[in-house]
């Protein structure tokens, strides 16, 4: 088991990690870890993620007031969404806030990303809906995440960046990882016709292989209220399950025309046209 040492020196190898892969620019971003119900570490506002130590390191309380904190460093002004998680999901033990190129630009576009379109992604993912847009550092993200926390692993923030939360920090980060890559994916395929979709067989084939995996978290494939119901589990639910949100949002049977409308406005939000 690791002390507080060395999960704070895991902290900044993972900021690093963040910060040269492009996830995030100057000071953005931020992640946390719990240490018990009422102790959490988290990154400091105000510094780059890619170039911590130790001693950067914040502890704060389970209402985010401070604990422990270095001269000159104060925990981040998001430490709110991070607490709104581990309040309403006792497994998660780690939270990643990040703004991924990819997936931010789909979040800036208010596209979720529900598409099945490679096996990982199913499996690990299910799909990643959308937060409404909320002021940073007010409850207002909070308020906004906690509709999905229930049912999804990853959460886009309109306008804003992506969340990602699971059993460990390294497994939060992977999930961040995963989400950018599935994003840049969808991209791509977009510009070249549209993807090829996976039949619901095929996805629902992927579902009972993570389920026989025994994978932790939360997933449409155990957790949708369809599949709780004895009906197929949905996956292009467009951020819907557990919401009274119509599935309207999906694109996935988008015809050829909808397709190039929404890589235009993918486009236009990138300033590319």
């Amino acid at each position: 088991m690791q002390n507080e040492y060395e999960i704070k020196k895991e902290m900044c190898e993972i900021g690093r990690r963040v910060y040269n892969r492009g996830m995030v620019a100057a000071n953005d971003g931020n992640f946390s870890v719990k240490l018990n119900d009422n102790e959490f570490l988290c990154t400091p506002t105000g510094v780059s993620k890619g170039f911590m130590t130790p001693e950067y390191i914040c502890k704060v309380d389970a209402n985010g007031n401070v604990i422990q904190a270095n001269k000159g460093f104060k925990p981040s002004s998001e430490i709110k969404m991070h607490m709104r998680v581990y309040k309403e999901r006792p497994d998660v033990k780690s939270v990643v806030h990040a703004h991924p190129l990819y997936a931010t630009t789909f979040a800036i576009a208010g596209i979720p990303l529900t598409q099945p379109i490679m096996p990982e992604a199913v499996i690990a993912l299910g799909c990643v809906p959308i937060a409404k847009y909320g002021t940073p550092s007010t409850e207002e993200i909070p308020d906004a995440v906690e509709e999905h926390l229930q049912y999804f692993d990853a959460v886009l923030l309109e306008n804003h960046g992506a969340l990602t939360y699971s059993d460990s920090l390294l497994n939060a980060y992977h999930k961040m990882e995963s989400v950018e890559f599935y994003a840049r994916l969808l991209w791509q395929s977009m510009q070249i016709g549209g993807p090829q979709e996976l039949s619901k067989e095929q996805v629902e084939r992927l579902y009972e292989i993570r389920r026989q995996f025994g994978l932790p978290g939360k997933h449409p494939a155990n957790l949708c209220p369809n599949a709780k119901a004895g009906k197929p589990s949905c996956h292009t639910c467009g951020g819907g399950c557990g919401t009274a949100k119509a599935a309207s949002a999906t694109i996935g049977n988008a015809d050829a025309d909808l397709v190039a409308s929404i890589t235009k406005k993918v486009m236009d939000q990138l300033g590319m046209n």
